[in-house]
């Protein structure tokens, strides 16, 4: 179950519409989960600072059980998600950061219970 959020600094209408369902596509793809588990939020017109600049920027953070536990996993994501984010935004690689974290079964609660007993 992938979370994805993602904060910029860019006012909600240079965010292209359909953005958190578009990146919920393709973190699905990316992170081979199905898609109707991926959530994604998108958090526009946030006073952020990326490298000590407050220029056009977004830092996206993706937690997920299973998928972003290595480096190995995490550059290949990385990868395919700076892809899709560049073309979005409209940002440079440069002005983009990407946290990844992994997830334990037991942190996430759905249904009255957590993942683990799901």
């Amino acid at each position: 179950m992938p979370f994805l959020e993602l904060d910029t600094n860019l006012p909600a209408n240079l965010v292209p519409a359909g953005l958190e369902k578009r990146l919920c596509a393709a973190a699905a793809a990316i992170l081979g989960k199905p898609e109707e588990r991926v959530n994604v939020t998108v958090r526009p017109g946030l006073a952020m600072a990326v490298n000590g600049s407050t220029e056009p920027c977004a830092q996206l953070l993706v937690s997920s059980i299973g998928v972003v536990g290595t480096a190995e996993e995490n550059r290949g994501h990385s990868a395919r998600l700076f892809e899709c984010l560049t073309k979005e935004l409209a940002l440079d690689q440069e002005r983009i950061i990407i946290r990844f974290f992994p997830l334990d079964p037991w942190q996430i609660g759905k249904k009255g219970t957590v993942m683990t007993f799901l």
